[in-house]
């Protein structure tokens, strides 16, 4: 029988050690450890919220968090799983049952464009990108038989704000997502397609623009942003083990690829939470992560629950609010397809990160939202 690990919680009942239940494990990562009472929780109904996923049906594969720099809760569970590096998001036939844990790499998806989007933020901090201002076709001289004055208007910030304005859609496959797997010139493909809103007006949801995000990096860097994201992003923070998938062609898919272990992910939030700061050292621009995470357009949806929040979305990062004792208080969030998450929430100073395998759920998507929810409501103080 493969194991679950949750702690002493499911070995006893809760009444005898809630205390204990989900303590994060002691490895040579970086990460100092805590427990729910002294960061602040109600360590009994935090280790009900996570006892009650453990048990439960639902296919989520693990829960990190962490606040005030330190861990606090690490669960992991078996479950199925269809990565898309065994099939580049055509699924296989049987999905297998995976054995998570603390060193098991688990898709992020899309929480990749919020990697691209500090990469963009690391050169631009360098002086290799001088202005959002810029419109992306002037990186691109090769491509100025597309030029027209609709294209022309679209600059680099309305890439990161996925407000470009070409006709984009990500829904059921065949989508315009897929269709990057597999085209010889994906930036032209990008580029190429139908302006049909004026760019910085409608938000609509384009992993092809973080695609053309990524090769910027590369060209303005001088090295592939594959390299960018290692030495001067993951290298800094002590991620060592990461995995970026490819297509066929051998191209990392910047929209969709990337692999993790969840305490890596918790790294990316307490980045954020630090303002681009990790022991000491200024990797990413604070002004660079302030922007990054102030809402700008919304997204035309709200999340789950009594009180559902309003949803925005800032560089390649989304936000929300969520109900603490007699307010609100505002999160972002790194969001990857299949319920994949990280959430920041500043004022609590406290990020929660999931990793789940029902890709292409929307299901999953708001459990894991609502999830969000129910954990900033077990922080007592």
């Amino acid at each position: 029988m493969r194991a679950l690990r949750l702690g002493l919680c499911l070995l006893f009942p809760l009444s005898v050690s809630a205390a204990s239940c989900a303590l994060p494990t002691v490895q040579t990562d970086g990460w100092e450890l805590s427990t729910p009472e002294a960061s602040g929780f109600n360590s009994t109904t935090l280790c009900m919220t996570l006892t009650a996923i453990a048990r439960g049906k639902d296919n989520i594969h693990s829960i990190i968090i962490e606040r005030h720099g330190k861990l606090v809760a690490e669960m992991y569970r078996s479950g199925k799983d269809k990565s898309i590096a065994r099939g580049l998001g055509v699924w296989p036939p049987f999905a297998p049952t995976i054995d998570f844990g603390p060193d098991t790499l688990h898709d992020a998806r899309s929480i990749g464009k919020s990697v691209i989007d500090l990469l963009v933020g690391i050169e631009k901090q360098q002086g290799k990108i001088a202005s959002l201002a810029t419109p992306v076709l002037d990186y691109y001289p090769e491509h100025k038989d597309l030029r027209s004055p609709a294209l022309d208007a679209i600059n680099l910030e309305h890439l990161l704000t996925m407000s470009g304005g070409w006709k984009w859609d990500e829904g059921a496959q065949p989508n315009n997502e897929m269709r990057l797997f597999w085209k010889s010139d994906p930036v032209r493909y990008v580029l190429g397609r139908p302006i049909e809103a004026a760019p910085g007006a409608v938000w609509n949801y384009n992993g092809g623009g973080t695609l053309i995000l990524a090769d910027i990096v590369s060209r303005v860097a001088g090295k592939p942003w594959l390299d960018v994201a290692n030495t001067e992003l993951f290298a800094p923070l002590g991620i060592t083990q990461w995995q970026w998938v490819t297509d066929l062609r051998g191209r990392p898919a910047s929209f969709a690829g990337l692999r993790l272990r969840p305490r890596d992910m918790a790294k990316l939030g307490r980045l954020m939470l630090n303002h681009g700061r990790w022991n000491g050292r200024q990797v990413v621009a604070e002004d660079w992560i302030d922007a990054s995470l102030t809402p700008r357009l919304s997204v035309g949806f709200k999340s789950p629950g009594d009180q559902p929040d309003e949803i925005h979305y800032g560089y390649q990062w989304w936000a929300g609010t969520a109900a603490w004792k007699d307010h609100r208080v505002a999160w972002n969030a790194a969001f990857g397809n299949g319920g994949q998450r990280i959430f920041i929430v500043p004022e609590l100073d406290m990020t929660l990160v999931v990793t789940a395998g029902d890709y292409g759920s929307d299901e999953m998507g708001a459990k894991v939202n609502r999830l969000l929810h129910t954990v900033v409501a077990t922080v007592a103080r």
